[in-house]
């Protein structure tokens, strides 16, 4: 019996043909961890069939109300963001509650960009996140719908 390879050939997702819907999350009373997971995998695409990892099938998503995500334990005391200037002696240390009172977006853009590939797509899909520290974003003409995270 001879089968037909053409049935199993394995569908790849071209650049074209992806549509990309915008999508507006909103952070508050969420815990961080769990929340910008979800946000990473709909920015990547994972939650489409046609997800393919070399290509960008994720669609965008504005996250508002960033400065009311909650963390969990004590890592609103504890937890604590590294920079480097490069320079000899340039590391920099802030707290987590120190970032989230100056610039809440960072927060949460932090977290994501640890989930994503770090590579030119990686870069690609991180463009695709607008975080907005209060309820206001102008990205109104786009019409993102709601997206219901536990």
């Amino acid at each position: 019996m001879k089968l037909d390879t053409q049935s199993f050939r394995t569908y790849s997702a071209k650049p074209g043909e992806v549509e990309q819907k915008w999508w507006i999350a909103d952070a508050e009373g969420k815990t961080l961890g769990r929340f910008t997971s979800q946000i990473a995998k709909i920015l990547r695409g994972k939650h489409k069939p046609q997800f393919t990892p070399h290509v960008d099938t994720g669609d965008y998503v504005i996250v508002i109300n960033a400065a009311k995500i909650r963390v969990t334990g004590g890592k609103f005391q504890k937890k604590v963001y590294y920079h480097n200037t490069l320079y000899p002696g340039g590391a920099r240390f802030e707290k987590y509650r120190d970032v989230l009172a100056k610039k809440p977006e960072r927060v949460i853009e932090d977290a994501v960009w640890g989930m994503l590939p770090k590579n030119s797509l990686g870069r690609k899909i991180f463009r695709k996140l607008k975080v907005y520290a209060g309820a206001e974003h102008p990205h109104g003409a786009q019409r993102p719908e709601e997206l219901k995270l536990n």
